[in-house]
């Protein structure tokens, strides 16, 4: 027998062999076609691989019969609460009923030049949040995009590729007087005398997708009129109080349209979506208290005010 930390020929340690029980069992492993001289970790490592490709097949059994069972205990759950009336199983929570509005919205995207990349990359996330928020509605609008194209299209490309398959939303290259007739047109914007009392059904509301600090102001009212259509303010200084300007995104416009709906309140709407930061406060709660502050210069590092803010 050889001793332990024996060396062959050429000077590399050998495994020592402890029995001849241990010898027997090598030269069964070198009949078997396996590798001579391992160890006994390696033999307990090569049997248990062994052991385990053998009960494959167990294995794959013994899962497809617990996904199987599982399924019937689901399904026996299902039937047991239908027969009791207690409705839905526990891990399931009921869905909202969703019931579309006949209102139409429109985002104007036709303000592509006025705006540097940095505006357009927020108007980018704006538009995606408008997407997003009429999905989770309880009464959706009919969504359109018009006018889109230039440093907006290139953006949604390169960040959002997935926006070519949004659903429920029609998006047009087309400017929106070219997709719809004049007389159903109503452009928001802060400008115009008309205060806008409750949604028509049969109009189509026109957001400017256009984030410029202040920088274009009566654009859109401009351009309404010019193009000799409809036009109205949300009657946001009949509900709230603001400590800075009163200059909302385009997301929070369409989320105030989208929260009326819901609850044909213009002042829960309105609370409902304005954000912290703005302040607001109901009307009646400032009966003493001093004008709106002017907001800063500052003000354009941290708000994406849009031309049609109400």
């Amino acid at each position: 027998m050889a001793e332990e930390g024996a060396k062959n020929e050429s000077g590399s340690p050998q495994p020592p062999i402890e029995n001849e029980e241990n010898l027997n069992t090598q030269s069964n492993v070198a009949q078997n076609g396996e590798p001579e001289n391992l160890s006994k970790r390696q033999r307990k490592k090569l049997l248990r691989q062994q052991k385990w490709e053998e009960e494959r097949e167990l294995r794959k059994q013994k899962r497809k019969e617990r996904k199987q069972q599982r399924r019937e205990q689901r399904q026996s759950n299902f039937a047991h609460k239908e027969e009791t009336g207690d409705g839905l199983c526990a891990w399931k929570h009921p869905r909202r009923e969703v019931t579309p509005s006949p209102v139409r919205v429109v985002l104007d995207c036709s303000y592509d030049d006025l705006m540097p990349i940095k505006d357009i990359r927020k108007l980018h996330r704006q538009v995606q949040r408008c997407y997003a928020e009429n999905r989770r509605a309880l009464h959706p609008v009919q969504l359109l995009i018009t006018s889109l194209g230039g440093q907006l299209k290139e953006t949604m490309d390169e960040k959002d590729r997935g926006w070519v398959n949004w659903k429920d939303i029609s998006v047009k290259t087309e400017h929106y007087s070219d997709v719809i007739t004049k007389d159903q047109l109503v452009y928001l914007t802060s400008d115009s005398p008309n205060v806008l009392e409750k949604l028509d059904d049969s109009k189509a509301y026109i957001i400017g997708a256009l984030v410029d600090h202040n920088h274009h102001k009566g654009i859109s009212f401009e351009r309404a009129n010019a193009l000799g259509i409809g036009h109205a303010q949300l009657p946001l200084s009949n509900f709230v109080k603001m400590n800075s300007r009163k200059v909302l995104a385009v997301n929070h416009v369409f989320e105030i349209i989208l929260a009326f709906l819901e609850k044909c309140n213009w002042k829960e709407a309105f609370f409902t979506v304005l954000p912290q930061r703005k302040g607001a406060t109901a009307v009646d709660e400032h009966a003493n208290d001093v004008p709106d502050k002017e907001a800063s210069d500052s003000d354009s590092d941290h708000e994406d005010g849009t031309e049609q803010t109400p």
